[in-house]
Parts: C-alpha cells; sequence; structure tokens
C-alpha cells in the first residue's frame, strides 16, 4: 500500500472533532472494514496549540549629555568663540567668579547690547561640529526593531542652543526629554538663559558636587520614577557632573566616558569609594559609540 493511499484511509476516518476536553483538540476515529489497524482506538487526542510568543525587545534608556557628548564642542564657548571673541575670553577671566549659567547669561546680554543678533547665533549653532556617525548611531539606534530605545538629555547647556542645533541636523524629535536650563528668544532679538534650579529657590544639595544649576543624578532619578524599569540604561558623558546619575546606574548599565575629560578622572579617581557599580566604557571618537550601539 503506498503512503497517499494510507494518508487518503487515515483522512476519510476522522468525522469530527470533539470538545467535551476543554484545551485539548481530540479527533474521533469510526471503525470502518476498510481502516488500517493502526488506527482503531477510537479517540486520538493531539496537543493543544499554543501560539508562540514573539519576543519583546529590549527596553534601553539612553541618556546623553549634550556637549562634548552628542556634540563635538562646548555650545556655551562655541557662539562666541565664532561671533564675539573679546566675550570669550571674558569669560575665561570671570568663570571662577561667576556661576557659569549666569556668566553664559551675562555674555548674552552684553552681545545682544553689542548688536549681535538672533541670526548670527543660530548660524554659529548650525555650524557647530557633530559627527555623522553620531547622527548615524542614533538614528539607527532610534529606528531599530530589535531595540526599545528611549533618549534622554541631560544638559547644562540651553533649551534653544540644543533645539537649534537639533534641528538643524533633523533630529528634533530624537528625545523624548530634555533636561537643561530654560531659555527663550525675547521679542528684541536677547535670548535669555536661566539656571534650571532657580537660585532663589531650594536648591538641590547634591553631595557629589554637581553644579548650582542642576543636579543630573537627581533629574535622572525623577525620569527614572516616572518610567519604570529598563533592562539596560546606557549614559554618555564627558564632564565631572556627569558623575552623579552614573554612581545611580546598576550592574547591568553601561557608562560610556570621554576619555581625558572630567568624568573619567571622577571615575578613576572616587568610582570605588562612590560605590560604582556600572560597566565602564573610555571613547575618543563618535565611530567608537556608532560601533557601540550596534551591538547594545
Amino acid at each position: 500500500m503506498t503512503l497517499e493511499v494510507i494518508i487518503d484511509k487515515f483522512v476519510t476516518t476522522c468525522v469530527g472533532i470533539t470538545s467535551s476536553r476543554q484545551g485539548s483538540n481530540c479527533i474521533t476515529m469510526h471503525n470502518r472494514s476498510d481502516s488500517l489497524s493502526t488506527l482503531d482506538s477510537p479517540v486520538r487526542c493531539l496537543p493543544p496549540l499554543v501560539p508562540a510568543m514573539p519576543l519583546q525587545p529590549k527596553k534601553i534608556l539612553v541618556v546623553f549629555d549634550f556637549d562634548w557628548s552628542f556634540v563635538d564642542q562646548n555650545t556655551d564657548c562655541w557662539i562666541f568663540e565664532v561671533i564675539a571673541p573679546h566675550l570669550r575670553r571674558k569669560m575665561e577671566v570671570l568663570q571662577r567668579s561667576v556661576e557659569w549659567t549666569d556668566l553664559v547669561a551675562m555674555m548674552l546680554r552684553e552681545s545682544h547690547a553689542e548688536g549681535i543678533t538672533r541670526d548670527q547665533i543660530e548660524g554659529a549653532l548650525k555650524i557647530l561640529p557633530v559627527h555623522p556617525a553620531m547622527i548615524r548611531a542614533v538614528t539607527r539606534l532610534k529606528a531599530s526593531e530589535d531595540q526599545n530605545a528611549t533618549f534622554f538629555c541631560l544638559s547644562s547647556a540651553n533649551q534653544v542652543f540644543i533645539d537649534t542645533i537639533l534641528k538643524d541636523k533633523n533630529l528634533d524629535d530624537l528625545f523624548y526629554r530634555i533636561a537643561t536650563n530654560p531659555a527663550e528668544w525675547r521679542e528684541d532679538g536677547l535670548l535669555v538663559v536661566r539656571r534650571r534650579v532657580d537660585p532663589t529657590g531650594p536648591q538641590h544639595g547634591c553631595t557629589l558636587r554637581c553644579y548650582p544649576n542642576m543636579c543630573k543624578g537627581e533629574e535622572l532619578t525623577i525620569f527614572l520614577a516616572e518610567h519604570g524599569e529598563y533592562d539596560k540604561v546606557v549614559y554618555i558623558g564627558d564632564g565631572s557632573n556627569d558623575f552623579c546619575p552614573v554612581v545611580r546606574l546598576r550592574e547591568q548599565d553601561t557608562v560610556f566616558a570621554r576619555r581625558a575629560c572630567g568624568l573619567q578622572r571622577r571615575i578613576e579617581r572616587e568610582g570605588a569609594r562612590a560605590g560604582l557599580r556600572c560597566k565602564v566604557v573610555y571613547w575618543d571618537g563618535a565611530w567608537e559609540i556608532e560601533e557601540a550601539f550596534a551591538t547594545l
């Protein structure tokens, strides 16, 4: 007897599927004179069909500092180096006596009084170097179907500087949230910048020497409390004020600390004492971040 005939005989003996046993697929077999001897049992039960569950993408939080991390410059210094070098020199003189965000606001007022325009400031921001590899890295990760990545920016720059650069690079929808110093243009063309933590109100009280304008560790803690736990947190930073959020990361998290900058020095000098638990990776160029993001 050929295999085709055997299969045909088997199929013709199946007259229905019983549902008397919940969760089973039972085929009723009726004895017939031409039935195969191996099919004499009245009921054959197949195991229940369990649909395959799709794999859920890994939930990742990507936290970026902005200056010298996402971009390859300090935005506060860059604009004055481009359009008013004498004010950049003045910043060098005053930075030890005036809080940095207040100093930037002061120089913006002076530049406005000298006739420097909004177009000039925005023009300087649009030519600030953003490495193509960094743009590729974040664009590909955000678009990946294998990763569920949320981007969060923690920066001591200001909202206008960051928004202008991101919009110019077609990345204005990259970050879910940007925590930075507030800024807005006045009708007369003055860019007004303020500290994120108002100096006239309650201060953050950070014990890890975050700058007065904001505690990045506190900002990260608030964000995580609002959005639940992530499978992995990746932090990209360079400055000493990135140390506070980094020591709050877990063993499964990673910090990418730019070489020869304040964050690396603090990790090596204070990390063990502060209880640093996350993996530490040092980097020089954006191409290394692109390489690392491809393997998250």
